[in-house]
């Protein structure tokens, strides 16, 4: 917010204006003393007592506008005002800065204990390029429900990203136990819908732990698996963000065909029995990128309070590079928000190999796939 650098000058000339159109028997001095106090929480210490050096200035230089010389002896107590204002706009502008300072520091813990819980992924599995991102939110120092996760297993490449609900450590339970859940699942299931099944399962479980079953924790959340070539996507969506598709310049979001509850709700209307799991099958192209994230990335706003929507900024050439890609959105972002995100940001890329679907194939073809059977895995 550059504008702010010119706020004191403004109030300052605004002062000085309004007491040349007043009549000489209304002073309007005061309220060049206020001036400081009204910037002290935006400019830096140098920047407050030099406020209120220059606003002192036109207090002196208005009367002698007038015609009469300052420092009169009714003046004594006016100045007096005017300096003790002045030294108060100091103390608040540090006691504000060392709010920040410790607002910062609980952040940075935050964000710090968020990615330790978060598995590292690494950067290549296969033929797959892989790219993380989190970025916690700047008005939130708690921690918060987003993860992500990436697993070779025999039945493809399994990658999940979710946001559960809440913050602080019920939310870090809950990831925790999604993560160790998704882990044991891609290994052991061979079916996408029962590792959706067992994540389920667990998050309910967890529910019942806390409080005696009166929790009420939820996550949205996609879990997908990808064929061992790239070519092939099955995704499972939890009422999360549909991941997008970027490729030669345009940016495809993968929606789900059947709108499903999120993990921990889908026995909402039949407590106690598990509804069949839709996903839906999509042929992936060539050398493509796909996107996935968390709601903070959709809920961000501008000034204005329009949400942000990453299909324009990915409908540009960009390298099939993940983390290009990713960086590219990021500082998108950023831009839109002003750099005030209200919400924790998690990002999944991965890079797909160039050898595989091009052509005739490349818009994905989405087909749902529902399983045929409702045991509990």
């Amino acid at each position: 917010m550059r504008w702010f650098r010119w706020l004191p000058a403004a109030l300052i000339l605004g002062v000085f204006v309004l007491d040349l159109l007043t009549p000489p028997h209304v002073r309007v001095f005061l309220l060049l003393a206020a001036v400081p106090v009204l910037v002290a929480p935006w400019l830096s210490l140098a920047g407050t007592i030099a406020t209120g050096g220059a606003a002192l200035l036109a207090a002196v230089a208005l009367p002698l506008v007038r015609g009469r010389l300052p420092f009169g002896v009714e003046d004594i107590v006016p100045f007096s005002t005017f300096v003790t204002l002045t030294l108060l706009a100091a103390v608040v502008n540090r006691l504000l800065a060392r709010e920040r300072r410790q607002l910062k520091t609980a952040r940075e813990v935050a964000e710090a204990v968020q990615l330790a819980v978060l598995p590292s992924p690494p950067h290549r599995i296969g033929p797959l390029a892989v790219a993380v991102r989190y970025e916690a939110a700047t008005r939130e120092a708690a921690i918060g429900g987003d993860l992500y996760a990436i697993h070779s297993t025999p039945y493809g490449t399994r990658l999940m990203i979710a946001d559960v609900l809440g913050k602080g450590l019920g939310a870090v339970r809950t990831v925790n136990a999604l993560l160790g859940t998704f882990h044991e699942a891609t290994l052991h299931i061979s079916d996408l819908s029962g590792v959706v099944r067992r994540l389920e399962e667990r998050i309910q479980e967890t529910n019942a732990a806390e409080n005696g079953g009166e929790a009420e924790r939820f996550a949205t959340a996609v879990i997908a698996e990808l064929s061992a070539d790239g070519s092939t996507l099955h995704v499972a969506n939890r009422v999360h963000p549909a991941p997008l598709l970027v490729h030669r310049g345009r940016a495809r979001p993968l929606e789900p065909g059947v709108p499903s509850l999120p993990l921990g709700l889908a026995d909402l209307g039949s407590p106690n029995v598990l509804p069949d799991v839709p996903v839906d099958r999509y042929t992936l192209p060539a050398g493509a990128v796909l996107v996935l994230f968390t709601d903070g990335v959709v809920e961000a706003r501008d000034h204005r309070g329009i949400f942000y929507d990453p299909v324009p900024r990915l409908s540009h050439p960009l390298p099939p590079d993940p983390n290009h890609v990713l960086d590219a959105l990021l500082a998108d972002l950023h831009r839109h928000a002003a750099g005030h995100l209200d919400d924790d940001v998690a990002l999944l890329a991965i890079g797909l190999p160039r050898h595989a679907n091009d052509g005739p194939g490349e818009a994905p073809a989405a087909h749902r796939r529902k399983t045929a059977h409702s045991r509990r895995v």
